[in-house]
């Protein structure tokens, strides 16, 4: 049986002086495995849905998420992660990774929701702001070509929470 969905309709709000709510949400992305990605993803698309403000800090391991050479190629690990319901002997063996990844995208792509480069797309063309860590990118010797096209800029951990002053903010 196939079924098909209609395309989704892009809520673009407004941040200006006049914006209704004022509310604002700063999302910390900390890990870059397929399965911590999307949390913060998709948590920012909700808060954009509603008129909230949104800026995503990607550091350590969420850089992933943004890095060019990485972002098209994130894994799901099932190794110590109790939530995948698989005897732990057997979530080391080779190939059971790619199994785990291969299924967790099939899942997400039956639910229509867009693989990570494609919603971080989503998430620029709906107002987002993303913002590399930079500590990580020295971490990493990384440099602004390296990143996502998207991303607004590299900065410093005290400049972002300088810069969302007053937001609610999440750390993932």
């Amino acid at each position: 049986m196939t079924t098909t969905t209609a395309p989704m309709e892009m809520i673009v709000p407004s941040f200006g002086s006049d914006a209704e709510s004022g509310r604002k949400l700063a999302v910390i992305c900390s890990k870059g495995a397929l399965d911590m990605a999307y949390p913060g993803l998709i948590l920012g698309n909700a808060a954009l849905g509603e008129g909230v403000e949104l800026d995503l800090f990607f550091t350590f391991w969420g850089f992933d998420m943004i890095t060019k050479s990485r972002m098209y190629d994130l894994k799901f690990s099932p190794v110590g992660n109790t939530a995948t319901h698989m005897p732990a002997a057997l979530s080391p063996l080779p190939g059971v990774t790619a199994m785990a990844t291969h299924s967790l995208k099939k899942s997400l792509a039956d639910l229509n929701i867009p693989e990570v480069p494609d919603f971080l797309d989503l998430l620029k063309d709906s107002g987002a702001r993303l913002w590399a860590c930079r500590l990580s990118a020295d971490m990493n010797h990384l440099k602004e070509e390296d990143l996502y096209d998207g991303v607004d800029g590299i900065i410093s951990a005290s400049d972002f929470i300088e810069m969302t002053d007053g937001s609610q903010l999440l750390f993932i």
